[in-house]
């Protein structure tokens, strides 16, 4: 019998979740201010009677603001101990997870909520990272991996569909896509991953392992033949974020006429993916300011990340991976956080 799915709970050192120089650099603004910020809102529930509207009633919020001003003088370098641990999405984690996927399909108005939902009434596989003993409930990430077939029917996977199709503008690939949503749709997963900028990377192996060894226990243990069949994947699609620079040449990964990365991947694992995936495509978003899932720091620290991204343009990232590069993508993913400094 597959062993039951257990959620990893480990001891981690805020640390920006980047590989390329350039990227790294950016990140470490926002390194460790994210969590000293949910400190400082739960010490604000502890000290203050706050509205409907989360609004603080007392008078004096000298404690707090003198709390923030330190958080803020201290070196975005330093070190913050937190605990996180994995859990299975459930109700209560409608509105975290709906923030980290408000730009999924850049500003489409699509049936997020409906996703959404999908998302948490799966709990076979997926995991949510959130801080450990937090009574604010705080998601931090949301991983899971969605079978297109089981949800063709769906409105909001039939949203998707046309949205991933309407911006595919090469020919050579359309077909591709096309045949992914129907003859083969029941072999595909949809990858849904996404997170606050700066979970620390240490994360990223045991988030991916437990998605994907929830996928092996899920063909072993689901109590119908259906179900089991319905996540023996051969093909995981990705859509998901990159920042070009203006300068770049056009394909990713060629170098532009300039010092800096021609591509800054937003979640580092997707570069391992694009490397192993059996073919991509990029095409521009409408929405090109840092988004809030991004950027979970103070407004000067927004300020100053946006700065680094001047010269680079958002641009969405389709991929194919084939089911039997997952191990190579993992070894590689272990790999990565334990050569980081």
């Amino acid at each position: 019998m597959a062993p039951t799915a257990k959620r990893p709970r480990r001891k981690l050192v805020a640390r920006p979740v980047t590989f390329s120089p350039f990227a790294r650099s950016a990140a470490h603004i926002a390194s460790a201010y994210m969590i000293k910020r949910q400190m400082i809102e739960n010490k604000l529930h502890e000290f203050c009677q706050l509205t409907p509207n989360g609004e603080c009633k007392c008078n004096d919020k000298r404690n707090i603001d003198e709390t923030e001003s330190d958080s803020d003088g201290e070196s975005s370098e330093g070190v913050v101990q937190a605990d996180f641990a994995f859990f299975d999405p459930k109700p209560d984690d409608f509105h975290g997870v709906k923030t980290l996927l408000q730009t999924f399909l850049d500003n489409k108005e699509w049936n997020l909520s409906g996703f959404v939902d999908l998302i948490l009434e799966q709990t076979t596989v997926g995991t949510v990272a959130k801080l450990e003993d937090d009574d604010d409930d705080g998601l931090f990430s949301v991983v899971t991996a969605l079978n297109l077939g089981r949800y063709k029917d769906h409105k909001c996977m039939k949203e998707l569909e046309d949205y991933v199709l309407s911006v595919c503008h090469e020919s050579n690939l359309v077909d591709q896509l096309r045949v992914l949503f129907s003859k083969k749709a029941r072999d595909v997963g949809l990858l849904v991953s996404q997170r606050v900028v700066n979970l620390p990377a240490q994360l990223l192996p045991p988030l991916y392992d437990a998605l994907f060894d929830e996928v092996s226990w899920a063909v072993e243990d689901e109590p119908t033949e259906q179900l089991r069949n319905s996540f023996r994947f051969k093909t995981y699609l990705i859509v998901t974020k990159i920042y070009m620079h203006k300068k770049a040449n056009g394909k990713l990964g060629e170098k532009a006429d300039s010092e800096e990365e021609p591509v800054i991947y937003v979640k580092a694992e997707d570069e391992l993916f694009h490397e192993v995936s059996s073919w991509s495509f990029s095409f521009p978003l409408k929405i090109q300011h840092v988004t809030t899932s991004e950027a979970s720091f103070s407004f000067h620290l927004f300020n100053q990340f946006t700065f680094f991204l001047k010269n680079y343009v958002s641009m969405g990232l389709v991929m194919a991976v084939e089911a039997d590069k997952i191990p190579t993508f993992r070894k590689q993913l272990r790999s990565l956080i334990d050569d980081e400094p």
